[in-house]
């Protein structure tokens, strides 16, 4: 793109596109959706080539490897992205889905449908499975998009982005319904076109998300550190404490969703560290602990934690450890050191249970259940464009639903309030739906 002007070329096409893809037919995206998919596979070898050469220029620039497995895109993740475009496809259609129906007066209905956003600006990590997915769920959803990934996966969005566009359009989506952003510059330039994009979404640190909110007059939605926890509760089963944690700390320790944290009560610690933390040690897992928690586990390497592990979103094969003396001490830690993403608890008592899920302020509160399902193709919602650790709009990992507004529509028949106000017609307000 070529500066303020190529941006803000880029966001009027897309405000445009919007208004027609907001009242397109669902068996246009949908066909769009599938064709993507096909161009996808078509076009596979081309895009690993564009992909390699992104890994080679991150080589020579040390990027480290969470960050080179982020920027991957290999034949694994080409079948998982076009699976989820299909299932997309298939899913119910949400532009038009009717939320409320009321009767206000004899003749009078006001229902509340769904609705696309409009447009809105995506600014991602070097994920290229990522633009995929957000693309995805945009069309779907009828809303026009504005990507900007990370210049580490600049070839890889690219030729992504050139194969989705071209076989979107061909297949009668509205030009210009997405665009690709591809300098920091042009991040400045969206932020303040407020005429135009109706919402930012910003994947990234907290101070990243802080940024974006300080400098644009454009709604803010973000994803921001996923520093997640499991606390082992004083009853549970350690053997599934174990399996629990090493798959929620090792099974992809990038994703934003692995745990960072195991906090552990203290009439549990002797039984418990030596078989989970002994789990984690044998699964790679470098250990960070408190002194309570380090002289439970003699046998098991570990380096002492300090201040800062305890809010670090590692996203790396490392893990905080420190024993806590009750359930709400370890509530406290949670929502005072985390990120309001997604934490678990394992116990066998189910008001212990109860209660841990009523006071973690998080998106996500699990009994007994890796974090890693916090995922929006986990969750059934086809894909996620982020995972929203806010309270406003949408919260946790955000599909089709959080896509979408909504509007009133009033059906009548020449209904005027003067007939209401000289009572000559009373409001009936009769739920329909």
């Amino acid at each position: 793109m070529n500066g303020k002007i190529g941006t803000l070329d880029a966001a009027r096409a897309a405000k445009q596109a919007s208004f027609a893809l907001a009242a397109s037919e669902a068996r246009v995206r949908n066909a769009a959706l599938l064709a993507v998919a096909d161009a996808l596979e078509a076009r596979r070898e081309a895009i690993f080539a564009a992909n390699a050469s992104d890994l080679a220029e991150a080589g020579t620039q040390g990027l480290g490897a969470p960050a080179l497995k982020r920027l991957r895109f290999d034949a694994d993740k080409l079948a998982d992205v076009c699976a989820g475009l299909r299932a997309l496809a298939a899913m119910e259609e949400p532009i038009g889905k009717e939320q409320l129906r009321t009767e206000l007066a004899e003749g009078l209905v006001l229902s509340r449908v769904a609705c696309p956003i409009g447009v809105i600006g995506v600014i991602f990590e070097s994920r290229p499975d990522a633009l995929v997915q957000i693309a995805g769920l945009c069309l779907k959803s009828g809303n026009a998009v504005l990507l900007k990934g990370g210049r580490e996966a600049m070839s890889s969005n690219r030729a992504l982005f050139d194969v989705l566009k071209a076989a979107s359009e061909a297949a009668g989506v509205p030009e210009g319904w997405a665009a690709l952003l591809t300098t920091r510059e042009e991040v400045g330039d969206m932020l303040a076109l407020d005429a135009y994009i109706d919402l930012i979404i910003p994947r990234g640190s907290n101070a990243f998300v802080r940024y974006i909110m300080d400098h644009s007059r454009i709604p803010v939605l973000g994803h921001s550190d996923g520093v997640c926890h499991v606390y082992l509760d004083a009853v549970h089963d350690a053997q599934m404490a174990a399996r629990v944690t090493v798959d929620a700390k090792t099974q992809y320790p990038a994703a934003c969703n692995a745990v960072e944290t195991l906090l552990v009560h203290k009439d549990a610690a002797a039984k418990a560290l030596p078989i989970v933390a002994g789990a984690l040690h044998v699964a790679g897992v470098k250990i960070r602990a408190d002194a309570r928690a380090r002289a439970l586990m003699p046998g098991i390497p570990c380096a002492c934690a300090q201040e800062d592990d305890w809010q670090a979103e590692y996203l790396d094969m490392v893990i905080a450890v420190r024993i806590v003396d009750s359930l709400e001490e370890a509530v406290a830690h949670i929502n005072r050191y985390g990120s309001h993403h997604t934490d678990c608890i394992i116990t066998e008592d189910a008001q212990a249970a109860a209660r841990f899920c009523a006071l973690v302020d998080s998106a996500g509160v699990y009994h007994n259940c890796s974090t890693r399902f916090a995922d929006g193709y986990r969750y059934g919602f086809g894909a996620e464009v982020g995972i929203a650790t806010g309270k406003l709009h949408a919260r946790g990992p955000m599909g089709l639903e959080g896509l979408c507004s909504y509007k009133y529509i009033l059906e009548g028949h020449g209904d005027i309030v003067a007939d209401f106000a000289g009572k000559k017609r009373a409001f009936t307000h009769k739920r329909l739906r």
